[in-house]
């Protein structure tokens, strides 16, 4: 009974089309910024090295360097803080989670690009 009580729930929190992207893709994530009463647009760009989660509590991490240091961060697929989720590139992978790349630096860090058909 609770559990249909919380699938209720969790459906007004999901997003009706969610960007569709997969691990080892090169995404620009569009993020909604408050400062005081002003609101602006930020741009994280990474590689998503992980998805996580089901419904409404889904996550994916992206990772990027910056500065010589690598800098991940994680976000909920259904926040209505995100505005949209943009794929640059796609890569080639054969692993679930890439944690893999944070050992890695310059080159080594990417990925091949999968072909488009």
């Amino acid at each position: 009974m609770s559990q249909a009580i919380l699938d209720k729930v969790e459906k007004t929190a999901i997003k009706e089309n969610p960007p569709q992207f997969e691990i080892g893709d090169t995404v620009d994530v569009h993020l909604r910024i408050l400062e005081g009463n002003k609101e602006r647009i930020q741009v994280f760009t990474g590689v998503v090295i992980a998805i996580s989660g089901s419904g409404s509590k889904e996550m994916f991490t992206v990772r990027r360097i910056v500065a010589g240091e690598g800098v991940e961060r994680k976000f909920p697929l259904h926040s209505p803080r995100i505005e949209k989720v943009e794929v640059k590139r796609s890569g080639v992978v054969r692993r679930a989670k890439l944690y893999f790349l944070r050992n890695r630096v310059g080159k080594a860090v990417r990925l091949k690009e999968r072909r488009r058909s």
